[in-house]
């Protein structure tokens, strides 16, 4: 267990990572005011990028960034947890889960083979098709724990999926405005086709605020696939390494359903009771904004354009066809969601 000093320590190396964060935010959210039209989180997710490609940032800045884009994030998605409800979710209906489940299962299962036609490894196949059809980072990390995948992967994995994801906060609204999308059927090609749910709120919120409701919703289903999907392929590997050391061991005790994921179904149950009132679900939202933009904030910091050329041309290629297909699949079975959310 740490001392006291080494926590003070850590905790004081995170102020100015976060004062940057909570300064970017406060921009975001002035330009809202001003420009209702521009998300606060968007503006944030953009001041990050610019920052970190400029070299702006001092690099003492870097710990209190990935404790935004890390612990804010997840908790701001607890935070979500509570606008919505299990009945919200039920809207969905029949063709609604079983639209869901056709783009979770084709991009998962046409990503890999797309990594085998280009050569990619096996392995970053399966954790860029797992990020792509469930939720992005988490679902590379708890893929990356069940099947005691290599580091390497892991890492080009989740640049793909951080590149790919937060192109769509630009594309997809673009796009959306061309097809001539209504507000609720943009948020429901947002939740199905965007990796992670912070880029889901991001694009979804960016177009309309009518879009994020929906977005939620079928994001929501996508990840409650996380648990099963990664629970079939750490049994496979479990009963494929019956020798294991003890750390590998270790590591496929790792939880197939992230702890925040856990936090949000239930923050979602909460919301179900209806024992909150419209006034503290209302403070909540504003916590959850808030959250996720200094979130988005220490995201966009860490996109470094210049190091994705590192991954080399057939990832990134894996990259680009996997979102082409996952946003297709999408585009194509969203008609079976009903819209009235």
């Amino acid at each position: 267990m740490p001392s006291a000093s080494k926590v003070v320590q850590k905790t004081r190396s995170t102020i100015p990572g976060l004062l940057i964060a909570g300064a970017a935010v406060g921009v975001g959210f002035w330009v809202n005011s001003k420009q209702s039209s521009l998300s606060p989180l968007t503006i944030s997710l953009l001041i990050g990028a610019v920052l970190g490609n400029l070299g702006l940032i001092p690099s003492f800045c870097d710990a209190g960034l990935k404790f935004a884009s890390r612990r804010l994030l997840r908790a701001g998605i607890v935070v979500l947890g509570l606008q919505l409800s299990l009945r919200e979710v039920a809207h969905l209906g029949g063709k609604g889960f079983i639209a869901v489940i056709a783009v979770a299962t084709i991009t998962f299962f046409g990503t890999q083979f797309i990594a085998q036609w280009l050569g990619v490894s096996p392995g970053l196949g399966l954790l860029t098709a797992t990020g792509y059809s469930i939720c992005g980072v988490s679902a590379i990390s708890a893929m990356t724990g069940a099947v005691d995948g290599e580091e390497e992967d892991a890492t080009y994995a989740i640049a793909l999926v951080t590149m790919f994801g937060s192109i769509c906060i630009f594309v997809l609204p673009i796009l959306g405005h061309l097809f001539g999308m209504g507000n609720v059927r943009f948020g429901l090609w947002a939740g199905s086709s965007v990796h992670d749910v912070a880029q889901v709120v991001a694009t979804s919120t960016a177009y309309s605020g009518e879009s994020l409701k929906g977005a939620v919703i079928v994001k929501l289903t996508r990840v409650i696939l996380l648990a099963p999907l990664v629970s079939i392929f750490a049994y496979k590997h479990r009963k494929g390494n019956t020798e294991v050391s003890a750390d590998n061991a270790a590591k496929t005790k790792t939880s197939p359903l992230p702890l925040f994921i856990v936090l949000f179904l239930a923050m979602v149950c909460v919301r179900t009771t209806g024992l909150l009132s419209d006034h503290v679900l209302a403070d909540f939202k504003n916590l959850e904004k808030a959250l996720l933009a200094m979130a988005l904030v220490g995201l966009g910091a860490g996109v470094n354009i210049k190091k994705l050329r590192v991954l080399g041309s057939r990832p990134l290629l894996l990259g680009l066809l996997s979102w082409l297909l996952v946003m297709g699949t999408s585009l194509a079975t969203i008609r079976l969601i009903p819209l009235d959310f």
